[in-house]
């Protein structure tokens, strides 16, 4: 199995903020830690199971997607030589090539049928073929969901049955560890991009900070009417 960063940030941001959100609305609800451990555990599963599959699907039609675009290509070379060719020329043409050198060009790019393919495909279409595959890309996201969405909940593991004042203890820590998880989450997402850590760990932590205080905000407000 390949291992792919990008689908566990992906999968992690998702996990810790979905997960926290429910530990804080349930928290703000007043409701028992018995209720945060039994959502917070059905969402880590459900929700991640549920991402996991959406971004196999995701992945496995926009491969199959580039291979129907890639027999389309083969085919209109096979069959329609010259104007595949006039394509190209345009191509480079439109890159400032011209006369001899444009010429030159075509002619080796159209003596290779895998190179002709592979620049019609990236020139004409946009389209990159990444070789990701799709088992490896949903593993990866289920992984990143709950490795990082289970932070959230640890405290309330932790502390359970065994605090009388279990729920804003337990909350506290809750808030620290996930805090702690956004920020280094978005400093990972940075190193893979090559952007600035902490502004990339600071807006992550913003993003999960106001997903957690809305949810928050539901609860406690839900609290006075239910």
């Amino acid at each position: 199995m390949k291992w792919h960063f990008d689908d566990f940030i992906y999968g992690s941001i998702d996990g810790a903020v979905t997960t926290f959100a429910i530990v804080a609305g349930v928290v703000g609800a007043g409701l028992s830690p018995g209720i945060i451990l039994v959502l917070g555990f059905a969402n880590l599963f459900a929700d991640g199971f549920a991402m996991a599959a959406a971004n196999f699907q995701a992945s496995k039609a926009r491969n199959e997607f580039i291979q129907m675009k890639r027999n389309q290509e083969e085919w209109e070379i096979e069959n329609l030589e010259e104007e595949e060719k006039e394509e190209i020329r345009d191509i480079y043409r439109k890159k400032g090539f011209k006369d001899e050198f444009l010429e030159e060009i075509v002619r080796i790019i159209t003596s290779r049928r895998k190179v002709w393919v592979d620049t019609m495909m990236r020139e004409e279409l946009g389209l990159i073929e990444d070789k990701k595959e799709p088992i490896d890309s949903s593993v990866s996201t289920f992984v990143g969901f709950n490795l990082i969405g289970i932070i959230p909940l640890i405290p309330f593991i932790l502390f359970f049955m065994s605090d009388s004042d279990l729920n804003s203890n337990a909350f506290i820590f809750s808030i620290i560890s996930v805090a702690f998880a956004f920020f280094i989450v978005g400093m990972i997402k940075a190193k893979i991009v090559k952007k600035s850590k902490i502004r990339s760990g600071i807006y992550t932590l913003i993003i999960g900070g106001i997903a957690a205080t809305v949810a928050y905000a539901v609860g406690y407000g839900l609290n006075f009417l239910v």
